[in-house]
């Protein structure tokens, strides 16, 4: 069974550029943890297009639920959480089976 996990943020302030800075942060931030957190089987992320949706977003396929826990507790992960929770505002995400 592969697993897919999809968050995505807003983020905390309404300067536009200030806004993309940090979606490109965060975009670069989770894009790198590929290749680092072996559990990753593939890894999609980027900033929003249209305004009035969310800012940024990851797609990141797993092979099971175990392999997802194990992204999540990761401390390359956990760094980059660090730093998301620094500069957003809010928060969805769902996983579900392929």
């Amino acid at each position: 069974m592969t697993i897919r996990h999809l968050v995505a943020w807003t983020i905390n302030t309404d300067d536009a550029a200030d806004r993309a800075a940090k979606a490109a942060e965060i975009t670069k931030r989770l894009k790198a943890l590929e290749g680092v957190v072996p559990s990753i089987e593939s890894l999609s992320a980027g900033a929003g297009l249209v305004e009035g949706n969310w800012d940024v977003a990851i797609v990141a396929d797993f092979a099971d639920l175990d392999a997802l826990e194990a992204y999540n507790v990761h401390p390359a992960h956990q760094e980059v959480v660090t730093y998301v929770r620094s500069v957003v505002s809010a928060r969805v995400a769902v996983d579900f089976e392929l």
